[in-house]
């Protein structure tokens, strides 16, 4: 009969306490995830600017602090802005969506005459504006684990940018990685990192500008609005600008404005499409592209987790556990024929 090595045994349940101790925590930081990955993003833009500061001779603690102050102002705010503006305009969000589904139906009814079948009656545009306007809510809401997810993040980063050795330190220590995989997982994250947190949202915000044009060009009702909706659609995957371009087609054509309608389509699939493109072109190939089915998952990850961020963090986390398992391969696997 073998009789198991108390040692084993001991490390088996320090193992497991480990396990779910590490569970237990990560439960309950799911809510401020967000200001986890924050930091990070934030550390992996803000790094370069610190170093120089630092060369400059300024005080580690006043440098991370104006570094964080103009992340504030330039990243925090611009999302707090577009968040506050669309709570504002659910109410607009719930009727232009019922309007577009009324629009919807009134089309339908053509095309039942000619099919000789009826389904507009299953149709009910109220129950899903509401339902619409509901999801909306949700998503933009929850002010409480926002602002403590953002207070997680900058005391995260506060550490991160002063304390730039100790940390590496502490990852060499801990972290059960080689050092020469733990460096290639370093300047990977970095780039996976810039990807996601600028490439991504340049071409959407590209995208919502150009679009914004078209919409003051053909006179749309509530432009901005739909401009938002646009940058939003472009940081989908296979749903892009239509999010925002097709429902102002909808509503147009049903309102016997086809000079509109078929002017905002137009413009929306070729210039915008065309900006799309072009800003892919010349800013996305000094970054690594981010794979559109890791986009999407991400998505639809990412916005239930961490809210309307979730946009730009769910496609990350996804990026960053791509990267984690390749690390795995290549440190642990002893036949490793290429990358995932």
């Amino acid at each position: 009969m073998n009789i198991i090595n108390p040692k084993v045994i001991r490390q088996i349940f320090t193992l497991l306490l480990i396990l779910l101790m590490g569970v237990l925590i990560f439960w309950e930081m799911i809510p401020y995830f967000s200001g986890v990955l924050g930091a990070i993003t934030l550390y992996v833009l803000l790094n370069g600017f610190m170093e120089k500061l630092e060369k400059k001779g300024w005080n580690p603690n006043l440098a991370a602090g104006f570094l964080m102050f103009l992340s504030f102002i330039t990243i925090l705010l611009p999302i707090a802005g577009t968040v506050l503006m669309l709570g504002n305009k659910i109410g607009k969000a719930a009727q232009n969506s019922e309007k577009v589904i009324k629009a919807i139906k009134t089309k339908m009814t053509d095309w039942e005459h000619a099919l000789g079948y009826n389904i507009t009656d299953q149709i009910d545009a109220s129950a899903i504006s509401s339902s619409l306007t509901s999801s909306i809510s949700n998503i933009l809401g929850s002010t409480f684990s926002t602002f403590i997810a953002i207070s997680i993040m900058y005391f995260l980063l506060f550490y991160m940018l002063t304390n730039r050795k100790q940390l590496r330190e502490v990852l060499i220590e801990y972290i059960p990685i080689g050092k020469d995989n733990l460096k290639t997982l370093g300047k990977e994250m970095d780039a996976m990192v810039r990807s996601n947190s600028l490439g991504i949202p340049l071409v959407a915000i590209a995208q919502g500008f150009v679009s914004l044009i078209g919409f003051l060009i053909f006179g749309v009702e509530s432009p901005f609005f739909w401009a938002v909706v646009v940058t939003i659609g472009s940081m989908i995957p296979f749903v892009g600008s239509l999010l925002g371009i097709l429902p102002v087609f909808i509503l147009a054509l049903s309102n016997g404005d086809a000079f509109q309608a078929w002017g905002v389509f137009l413009y929306g699939l070729i210039v915008v499409g065309t900006t799309d493109n072009l800003i892919r072109l010349y800013v996305l190939r000094k970054l690594d592209d981010v794979h559109p089915l890791i986009t999407l998952i991400g998505v639809i990850i990412g916005i239930p987790l961490f809210g309307f961020i979730g946009l730009v963090f769910g496609p990350l986390l996804i990026s960053l556990f791509i990267l984690v398992v390749r690390i795995y391969k290549k440190e642990y696997s002893k036949h490793t024929t290429g990358k995932l």
